[in-house]
């Protein structure tokens, strides 16, 4: 199933000095990059952004469930040049979401974000960075004393997933499906989840290289619920979903249900063939601050158009957000946020998320003005993941984007 574009109005979705080793010299940490400069003055009109190209996206839709993805969705959020003006929204929607009774797959389902997750989080922090309650360059032990190895770990790191803290998750999810099993009605306490990690040694020197660890964003969670007294959950209903108005955005951990209408989520084992296993209700209590949101493409695309509209972080937290380090080819990684650069010579800005069932591309272009999110309703499917980041040459460069 596949609407075309219609008219619609979008309803808006740390700093120190260097950290010191326990009685060591300062951390020698090369310079981030500086943040880029946007590309206009709010108030004036940026060259247009060329048009979606909506076929060429539903296209790629359709070949997402070709390689077995059960149903498919994306949603466009296009200011244009203005945010005065009426978004025009192209909605698009591939077979269905619920497989046992064929249920269509709709752009208004709900679904589990996993690692976009990351993205509220690191806003929640960055807001506390600018309330002077956390600083980037600052020991993450001077605010949770004892909770990791090394003190040279500054909340940057954590972050920018340069602590050297090894992925938990990695354990957990050997083995796809009996790894989702043994923990689909676990609970965790963020500690435990981190007392996994620690089983390990670093994977490298913290403030180094870029190494993505779920780890990372479980110490986040950490930092958020001892700087702020209230859980994760308080953090994200108050400072983003309340003032945004995200009417599809919960943080129901420990609970398993997603409220609402929603997708269901299909796990693909890991032996060729295997029946689909459905992961849609679980605790995500193995990911919590690192993956455990509950969302819409709506409230995601109003999410990163306030984002990257400089509404939800002032100007000097979001360029820290946007201090950019290699993480693979054509792409950076901030705090919290990921650059893509595409072949038009455009980068847009966002997060993917990899939850049981789910896979989540969540991006924006310059200043927020057009915002996209797709979602296929599986996992663990490496052909279907390639497919939907694939998907952003259309979206965001229209017809002239190498789609291959």
């Amino acid at each position: 199933m596949c609407t075309g574009a219609v008219l619609g109005s979008l309803a808006l979705s740390l700093l120190a000095g260097p950290a010191r080793a326990a009685g060591g010299p300062p951390e020698a940490r090369p310079a981030p990059p500086p943040a880029p400069a946007p590309t206009h003055v709010r108030g004036t009109a940026p060259t247009p952004a060329p048009a979606p190209d909506t076929a060429g996206l539903d296209a790629l839709l359709r070949t997402a469930l070709g390689q077995g993805a059960p149903g498919a969705a994306a949603r466009i959020d296009d200011h244009r040049t203005s945010y005065d003006g009426p978004a025009t929204v192209h909605r698009l929607a591939e077979g269905v979401a619920d497989r046992a009774d064929a249920e269509a797959m709709d752009t208004a389902d709900r679904f589990r974000i996993g690692s976009v997750t990351k993205t509220f989080s690191a806003v929640v922090l960055l807001q506390l960075v600018a309330e002077g309650r956390l600083r980037l360059d600052t020991s993450v032990d001077h605010y949770l004393p004892g909770l990791l190895p090394d003190a040279r770990i500054t909340v940057r790191h954590v972050l920018g997933h340069r602590s050297g803290l090894y992925d938990y998750t990695e354990d957990l999810f050997a083995r796809t499906v009996p790894g989702f099993e043994a923990v689909r009605t676990k609970v965790f306490t963020l500690r435990e989840l981190v007392a996994r990690s620690l089983r390990h040694p670093l994977t490298g020197t913290p403030g180094a290289a870029y190494s993505y660890s779920n780890t990372n964003y479980v110490v986040a969670g950490l930092l958020i619920e001892k700087l702020t007294g209230e859980p994760v959950r308080t953090a994200y209903e108050d400072r983003i979903i309340g003032p945004l108005k995200l009417a599809d955005t919960f943080y129901v951990h420990p609970g398993t249900a997603i409220p609402g209408r929603h997708a269901h989520g299909y796990l693909t084992p890991d032996e060729p063939g295997g029946a689909l296993v459905d992961a849609t209700e679980q605790t995500v209590s193995w990911a919590q601050s690192a993956g455990a949101l509950i969302s819409s493409a709506r409230d995601l695309n109003t999410f990163l158009s306030a984002l990257l509209g400089g509404r939800l972080l002032p100007a000097a937290q979001l360029a820290e957000m946007r201090r950019w380090f290699p993480a693979g080819t054509g792409q950076g990684y901030g705090l919290g946020l990921r650059r893509r650069d595409l072949s038009c010579g455009i980068s847009v800005y966002g997060h993917t998320g990899a939850v049981q069932g789910f896979y989540t591309y969540a991006f924006t272009g310059e200043n927020g003005l057009r915002s996209y999110t797709a979602v296929v309703n599986t996992s663990n499917n490496g052909a279907v993941q390639a497919t939907m980041l694939r998907t952003l040459e259309p979206v965001f460069c229209g017809k002239r984007a190498r789609v291959r």
